[in-house]
């Protein structure tokens, strides 16, 4: 059990709550910063019941392995990549949130609205849905960070499945919206969320 007190756990443990306290409070308050503080929630901490049993699921397997296996959670190299991908993906998404400006919000909008407008400038020049990329990245590299295998693979898959079928439910509005200025922006630029078109 001292092996939840050594070096390696408190380093990667350290870093992992730096990264949610970080994501966050920064979507928070950047939602405040673009909405103003009556049109923002709690929901803008996108803290969901199934998040929270995610991370429980995360930190449950940290805590095993590294009693059982503790030589897995020594595995610098891929830590550190685990952590430039955290960085990355917040990068990604951050970029995304500041770019849209009052047109990002974090519940699809099904109404358009006066400040709703067509990004396809900065990130979104490169990347349809940056904000979702930089998430996937974000949580795939949390897990990598904490050298946790299995959740790696599972946030993987479910971060992947939430996107795949938000990301054709999110367009089919933006088609609405947009019309054939969306469509021709939607097969130039890639969805950023690896097979979902």
């Amino acid at each position: 059990m001292t092996e939840l007190l050594s070096y390696t756990a408190c380093r990667q443990l350290s870093q992992m709550l730096l990264a949610i306290l970080f994501f966050h409070s920064s979507e928070y308050f950047l939602a405040i910063a673009f909405h103003g503080r009556s049109s923002v929630t709690l929901k803008s901490l996108l803290i969901s019941k199934h998040y929270v049993l995610a991370m429980i699921f995360s930190f449950l397997e940290y805590a095993i392995e590294i009693v059982l296996f503790p030589e897995l959670k020594e595995q610098w190299l891929i830590s550190d990549l685990g952590l430039a991908l955290i960085v990355i993906g917040e990068i990604i998404r951050k970029m995304a949130i500041i770019t849209a400006g009052q047109s990002f919000t974090h519940l699809i909008r099904v109404y358009h609205d006066e400040h709703h407008e067509l990004i396809t400038h900065g990130i979104y020049r490169f990347i349809r849905h940056p904000g979702y990329c930089g998430f996937l990245i974000w949580s795939v590299g949390t897990q990598i960070m904490l050298c946790n295998p299995i959740s790696t693979i599972a946030f993987a898959a479910v971060v992947w499945n939430f996107f795949a079928k938000r990301i054709p439910y999110e367009e089919y509005f933006l088609r609405q919206f947009f019309g054939a200025q969306y469509e021709e922006y939607a097969e130039q630029v890639v969805s950023g969320v690896p097979f979902v078109n």
